[in-house]
């Protein structure tokens, strides 16, 4: 059975088409990514923008075609944090219907972090337990620390992504030292509310856009290569050292300077750096960066069907 699962968050629509492989394990088909900002201006309206809408249903339009060409017999549509904050979901759930003739599945952030963490363990072996996964996306950070066998011990789906950060507190270009400690004590205080002891992680394994990005840039990369990114490590002073510079650097200077990112991750990058930042500071060990996540997770888990 080949199975297609598509993953639309807040800044990111994401298809991932696989194979069953051996054991518990997928092969992949085809996978890709195109930034579309589903989230724009969601924290301040609660409603999806027009523009966002055309840019998200473009890009179902673009995979709906790939799902027809490469044979797919069942698909899954996931959307995370902006489909549960808006009051006009209905049009896009239409929009998603119409299209791929699937309904759209509405997770909750306990089951976006159990897919995250399943995902990010598929990425390969892990020597030491427990182990912490982070996924920032555009409007929610999900935390979760578990064991080497796979079974979570405590998991939290957090209101702070790199969207909402960005649109709520760092206004300016580049952000004020103003804006930057209201961010920062926005997402300390939800970090030290959340349950979940990140300082117990011996393993922090950070997955999704903000983080694979953050790795390509400290590597110095000038075109984004997922074999470098995948399993590659970043030390807590590499990302102290990237938050404090993101955040001192106009959006144009940072399109200039790192050309692999596209320009809405690029603008909203400083924001996403920052939460990776405060989590680094509490974990103190090095972050893991992996290219399996929640797709993977949600991937696996319909091949197992």
């Amino acid at each position: 059975m080949r199975v297609a699962v598509v993953d639309c968050g807040t800044n990111t629509i994401r298809l991932l088409v696989a194979d069953p492989g051996p054991g518990v394990t997928l092969i992949e088909v085809e996978r890709r990514l195109e930034l579309v900002r589903l989230g724009q201006g969601v924290d301040a309206t609660r409603r999806f923008h027009p523009d966002a809408l055309a840019r998200t249903f473009a890009a179902v339009d673009t995979y709906a075609a790939r799902i027809r060409d490469l044979g797919v017999d069942r698909v899954r549509f996931l959307a995370t944090s902006a489909a549960r904050d808006v009051e006009n979901r209905d049009e896009f759930f239409d929009g998603v219907r119409d299209r791929l003739g699937v309904d759209v599945d509405v997770i909750s952030g306990d089951e976006e972090a159990r897919l995250s963490f399943l995902g990010a363990l598929s990425g390969g072996p892990v020597a030491e337990g427990p182990v912490l996964v982070m996924d920032v996306g555009g409007g929610s950070t999900e935390v979760i620390l578990g064991d080497l066998d796979g079974s979570v011990r405590a998991a939290r789906s957090l209101d702070m992504g790199s969207v909402r950060i960005r649109e709520r507190y760092l206004a300016s270009d580049p952000p004020t030292v103003g804006e930057i400690s209201a961010a920062r004590g926005f997402v300390d205080g939800l970090l030290d509310g959340c349950g979940v002891d990140v300082s117990a992680a011996r393993t922090w394994i950070g997955v999704a856009g903000t983080t694979t990005s953050i790795s390509a840039m400290v590597q110095g990369l000038t075109a984004y290569d997922r074999v470098a990114v995948h399993n590659s490590a970043v030390t807590v002073e590499q990302i102290d050292a990237m938050a404090e510079r993101l955040l001192a650097t106009p959006v144009g200077d940072v399109l200039a300077t790192w050309p692999m990112l596209q320009k809405l991750r690029a603008e909203v990058i400083c924001a996403g750096a920052l939460i990776v930042q405060q989590v680094a500071r509490r974990a103190g060990v090095p972050m893991t960066v992996r290219e399996t996540d929640i797709l993977d997770g949600a991937t696996l888990e319909l091949l197992r069907r």
